[in-house]
């Protein structure tokens, strides 16, 4: 098992919309596809940083679940290119951990 942690950097003063728009559209869509989503944050120290966690099993359920998601017909015209206005893509980072013993997320 292991968590995916994504930073997204928003377009000036879009955060709020892409926060409606994750908790309103993207995360249930994905979790409606069964991708585990663990947690979604605001930076409080960035006016337009955003975080969210997801986790995955292995990485033959990440893959599929990417399939899943990305591959679909809605991603890929309708919410990707809502995506693409809010964010600045190319700031996004993408971290994948594994959970310590003591983590409790193990």
């Amino acid at each position: 098992m292991f968590y995916e942690i994504r930073r997204y950097q928003t377009r000036p003063g879009r955060r709020d919309a892409w926060v409606r728009y994750m908790e309103e559209v993207n995360i249930p869509f994905q979790q409606s596809l069964g991708m585990d989503i663990t947690a979604s944050f605001t930076d409080e120290e960035d006016p337009d940083g955003y975080v969210w966690i997801r986790r995955f099993a292995s990485e033959e359920q990440r893959r599929e679940l990417y399939a899943a998601v990305y591959d679909s017909d809605r991603w890929q015209h309708e919410m990707r290119p809502v995506v693409e206005q809010l964010l600045l893509m190319d700031r996004t980072v993408v971290t994948r951990v594994r959970p310590t013993p003591a983590s409790g997320l193990g």
